[in-house]
């Protein structure tokens, strides 16, 4: 079994498009398959995935119904694909837009305060990840660098205020939140000071330097954050289509360094506890 906790797609009429913008826009990415469900089962068929849970990414307010109607209709159609929901820090009542989500059955939200242009500790984000903590929706984030933008919206440093806050204000003990790119592209020795060892998940979406030039981490790096993290909140992700899920698969299960059993967690125990 795998679980692939970290994929995209889009639309057919503007999935062409929209990757075309996204490549445009961040010099070194790649893309490996259209950015279709079609090309997204595909994909997984070819690397031997079992399921895999896929992000949408609201960049302006207003995109919360079509958006999320989009995801709705790939968790009713689909055995194989989990769309989490998408909202914008600008929506308007925040709280009814997470209870819906819960009542449709999603799992979790997926946020990216750089697509947003807003802090993830800004009052509007911390308003969305308590709100979401409380109603027992998983929140992932893009966290550290993204290659398309200048500004950090998400360091680990603001990441974990945003979640210690989010305790504080709802007494919820379990972990939540789901931080994405090994805790943060490109800033991981915040990532050591400030997540690990903390009650939040790391996925390891784009952490391989070896496979995708926007990296900065190897597998040494990846080794290290699982033994310090626990492999027991480390969740397999590939980000695709901007990672190849059969080359990013083949090279994980090679790694020297973590366990079998570490590598089942990883694969796909700590992915089905969460999204059962």
């Amino acid at each position: 079994m795998v679980i692939d906790f970290h994929t995209h797609v889009y639309p057919e009429k503007i999935a062409e498009k929209t990757i075309f913008a996204l490549v445009s826009s961040a010099p070194g990415v790649r893309v490996h398959t259209k950015g279709t469900i079609q090309a997204l089962l595909e994909s997984m068929d070819n690397a031997g995935i079992d399921k895999s849970v896929i992000l949408p990414v609201a960049t302006r307010k207003g995109q919360f119904d079509s958006i999320n109607r989009y995801a709705l209709n790939i968790n009713q159609s689909s055995d194989r694909l989990i769309s989490f929901g998408g909202i914008h820090p600008d929506d308007d009542d925040i709280p009814g837009k997470l209870r819906f989500l819960k009542e449709n059955g999603f799992k979790g939200i997926k946020i990216h305060p750089d697509y947003t242009g807003t802090f993830i500790d800004d009052e509007r984000y911390i308003t969305i990840v308590t709100e979401a903590a409380r109603q027992g929706l998983l929140v992932v984030t893009h966290a550290g660098v993204d290659p398309a933008f200048d500004v950090i919206h998400c360091t680990p440093q603001r990441g974990r205020a945003v979640m210690d806050l989010a305790v504080s204000r709802t007494g919820v003990s379990r972990p939540f939140m789901v931080f994405a790119h090994l805790g943060g592209m490109y800033v991981h020795k915040d990532v050591e000071k400030y997540l690990l060892g903390t009650n939040c998940y790391i996925d390891i979406s784009c952490s391989f330097s070896s496979l995708q030039s926007f990296c900065d981490t190897d597998d040494e790096d990846v080794v290290r954050v699982i033994k310090a993290h626990g492999a027991d909140k480390i969740l397999f992700a590939t980000d695709s289509p901007w990672n190849n899920q059969k080359e990013y698969l083949e090279h994980f299960r090679s790694m020297s360094g973590i366990t079998d059993t570490e590598k089942d967690m990883i694969l796909y125990r700590n992915a089905q506890k969460l999204l059962s």
